[in-house]
């Protein structure tokens, strides 16, 4: 008897990267990969590269916390996922991230754009309808993680700092900003504005690349000075910044390791936040096929480009293993420490109740002092840390703050290629609707977006012939 030439892990539901209707999928080992194998009864078999390293994949399996549940649920059970999204009462997991798009326009033209703005298009949500958005989150999660104030481009909003002064009213314990960076970079005055909404305030600042070329074909235009004086007024006034990337095969993985060297030499910069391509949107001149770039080969190319992080630093964040992995560090007397070195990642990961807001954390807070506290006897501190503390000038452990955080998130979104309603259900990251629904980003692109969901209902329908 022949043996296949692959191995079987395991079996879940995915959809067509054609037609988006739900077919089964194996979830296969081959040739050290991880593939989908997908059957559409029109289209046809598909097989799709998921993971490059077939153990970190079987370890995200190990990566598991029991689901928190939102508040309420804003929608019902009816045909099953992804077709309810809302949140449906099936989903696995709150709202760890959500996002609020306040306008659709924006002062680019990004080809690579999810969700197709431009300077003409959609309109500006008005204050109301943004405060209403708010109050949705709210109701959903009580004190919501972490809040980002999204668009197109939300500097270009009329009333931007009267939304900002409504949110700090909400019990947001994380407030972010999602931004090209083209104000920032003009205004001092703005970004001295923005200052002083810290602390709990945050610029998700895009930054894809250092060259000229990758960025006209990103963005559609060369934004080096812009980044750079965006990055002057930012460090200026301290504004705690993530530099946000948006990852394409062979265009700029391979500037993952200098961009992180770079946002460490930064005052005002937090983190970095990867995220590879989801084949959602606009997206001129890609090619899933060859341009898509899957979590591990993201994760193996920080390892290989930076002198940071080993393998055992990266791994993945519980609430949703399948998509999101992250490398903690503390930058302290201009030294840069993963945490996972010190302190057992299940203390570390599964304990907060989301890495971005370790700081307000205590339970977190605790356990790092704990660590970095040079006031405990040497017959205390284990003894991979001796050589460490001894190097470090005598640290005050109650000033250990936001400042010091240095993180490094891989954040993909499933799109209709690894389309994985396991991993699907467990989604954190999340966006609210017009009509005040609260759908997971992955989904939200594909079937939620515009005139999508016209398309939606016709695979209602057919979902409702067929039972």
């Amino acid at each position: 008897m022949a043996d296949r030439n692959y191995l079987f892990y395991d079996f879940t539901t995915s959809i067509c990267s054609q037609c988006l209707r739900k077919v089964e999928a194996k979830v296969i080992f081959q040739d050290e990969k991880v593939y989908l194998l997908k059957n559409c009864l029109i289209h046809g078999k598909e097989k799709v590269l998921i993971a490059t390293d077939i153990e970190y994949y079987k370890m995200t399996r190990n990566y598991l916390k029991p689901p928190s549940m939102p508040l309420k649920f804003n929608t019902t059970t009816q045909f099953g996922c992804p077709y309810d999204c809302g949140l449906c009462p099936d989903h696995e997991q709150h709202s760890c991230l959500t996002v609020i798009e306040i306008t659709d326009r924006c002062n680019l033209t990004c080809p690579t754009c999810y969700a197709e703005s431009s300077p003409t298009h959609g309109r500006h949500r008005t204050v109301e309808e943004i405060e209403q958005m708010f109050d949705i989150i709210v109701a959903n999660e009580g004190e919501p993680d972490v809040v980002q104030i999204s668009g197109g481009e939300p500097t270009l909003h009329p009333d931007f700092f009267k939304i900002l002064d409504i949110a700090k009213t909400k019990p947001f314990r994380h407030l972010m900003i999602n931004t090209n960076g083209i104000r920032i970079a003009k205004d001092e005055t703005f970004v001295r504005q923005l200052a002083s909404y810290m602390p709990g305030f945050e610029v998700y600042l895009q930054f894809d690349s250092f060259e000229k070329e990758t960025l006209q074909k990103l963005r559609g235009e060369d934004l080096r000075d812009v980044r750079e004086r965006a990055l002057n007024n930012l460090n200026k006034y301290n504004l705690s910044t993530t530099l946000v990337v948006t990852l394409q095969k062979g265009l700029n993985d391979h500037e993952i390791g200098k961009i992180i060297q770079f946002a460490l030499k930064q005052k005002c910069v937090r983190g970095v936040t990867l995220q590879p391509t989801q084949t959602a949107g606009r997206l001129d001149n890609f090619n899933p096929a060859t341009d898509r770039l899957t979590l591990t080969e993201v994760r193996q190319a920080i390892i290989d480009q930076s002198n940071l992080f080993t393998p055992d630093d990266l791994l993945p964040v519980p609430c949703n293993s399948d998509c999101l992995a992250m490398g903690y560090a503390l930058k302290i007397a201009g030294q840069v420490m993963p945490l996972t070195r010190f302190i057992n990642p299940k203390d570390l990961l599964n304990d907060s109740k989301n890495t971005i807001v370790y700081e307000k954390d205590p339970d977190i807070h605790r356990k790092i002092i704990k660590v970095f506290d040079t006031g405990r006897s040497e017959n205390e501190i284990p003894k991979n840390l001796q050589s460490l503390l001894c190097c470090l000038p005598k640290i005050v452990a109650p000033n250990l703050n936001y400042d010091n955080v240095f993180r490094v998130i891989i954040m993909q979104f499933l799109d209709a290629y690894n389309f994985d309603v396991r991993a699907v259900k467990k989604s954190c990251v999340h966006i609210v609707h017009k009509d005040g629904r609260i759908i997971p980003f992955d989904t939200m692109n594909l079937f939620y977006r515009d005139d999508k969901e016209e398309y939606l209902k016709r695979l209602k329908n057919e979902t409702v012939l067929t039972k």
